[in-house]
């Protein structure tokens, strides 16, 4: 059960995140310099609590040299699903945006388990799990999209003609989609890989540390390669809460709690049970207007979703 509180948690801590690093991209005035900034300060709060737990903040070239490359990648892995997600956005729109990465995590997770990928915890797929993860998949689908799906007109019956969905103006939408359900599974690795590296490490704190490190590093070459303007003058005109500068912090603690999941209950199970949180923390601050959110009620058919997503979980966990 503790594990299972855990995973809630940092999975609604999540969308709080997202909600945090929109105000200071829009602070800073580019998403790429937000990412940095947010991935710098979660890399010293991580350091500052690696060296607590009497850990260097460093690994020796021996290990690093001694051990499978796609261990050090897990901090990688997460900017490309970062990224993605802010390019796919105008390509998709806001419902798909969210779906195809699910599907992704949801897909690698089961193949992790399954066939033991990155030293995971073994579980193999059986007709329960497989239920029980499209459970979670036509939840979060429902609890996303249910509304517009409800409220559209009878003309609009595909699902990329949904008033809130990007309809097909290119060739290549279908590429986007796979680069979706790509990134989605990108991070479903991430959290494979971290968890093994906290084993090796025998810190889960240091392990959480060297992923963001490696994913801080990562966004200084994208953004030394793209350029993007830095926008300073808005902190001249403007008054910004002080919260803009946590969201690098929640992804931390993220990325920690995960670390700590996945040698417990696995990798899709753990990549289940935070998409659960997911859902509630984006309920949450819809229905309460959270970090100067707009406010958005809760509707019905979004708490069906989340209890099938439920479901879902109950089904996979105790069948």
């Amino acid at each position: 059960m503790l594990a299972i509180a855990i995973g809630l948690v940092i999975g609604i801590g999540l969308p709080m995140q997202t909600s945090i690093n929109s105000k200071l991209r829009a602070a800073l005035g580019s998403p790429f310099w937000a990412s940095l900034v947010s991935f710098g300060i979660g890399t010293l709060f991580l350091a500052v609590m690696t060296m607590i737990d009497h850990r260097l903040p460093w690994v020796s070239m021996n290990l690093v040299a001694h051990q499978p490359f796609w261990l050090w990648l897990g901090g990688l892995f997460g900017v490309i699903y970062l990224t993605g997600n802010i390019v796919l956005f105008p390509k998709l729109g806001s419902v798909q945006t969210v779906i195809m990465p699910v599907l992704g995590q949801i897909l690698a997770g089961l193949l992790i388990d399954n066939f033991g990928l990155f030293y995971s915890p073994t579980s193999p797929l059986t007709v329960l799990r497989g239920l029980g993860a499209l459970l979670v998949l036509l939840g979060v689908i429902v609890t996303v999209a249910g509304d517009a799906w409800l409220t559209r007109r009878a003309d609009q019956a595909s699902f990329e003609e949904s008033p809130t969905i990007a309809t097909p103006r290119q060739g290549n939408l279908m590429m986007w989609r796979l680069f979706g359900v790509l990134a989605g599974m990108l991070s479903a690795t991430q959290t494979a890989v971290n968890g093994h590296l906290g084993n090796v490490l025998g810190s889960k704190i240091q392990a959480a540390y060297i992923s963001f490190l490696v994913g801080t590093l990562t966004l200084i070459v994208i953004v030394l390669i793209l350029r993007p303007p830095f926008q300073t003058n808005q902190f001249k005109t403007e008054r910004h809460p002080w919260w803009i500068w946590i969201g690098g912090v929640l992804g931390a603690l993220f990325v920690l709690g995960n670390v700590y999941l996945v040698p417990i209950v696995g990798t899709g199970l753990a990549v289940i049970i935070v998409l659960v949180g997911l859902m509630i923390g984006s309920l949450l601050i819809d229905q309460f207007g959270w970090l100067g959110s707009e406010q958005h009620p809760v509707s019905f058919i979004q708490i069906v979703g989340l209890l099938v997503m439920i479901a879902g979980v109950t089904v996979i966990r105790v069948l």
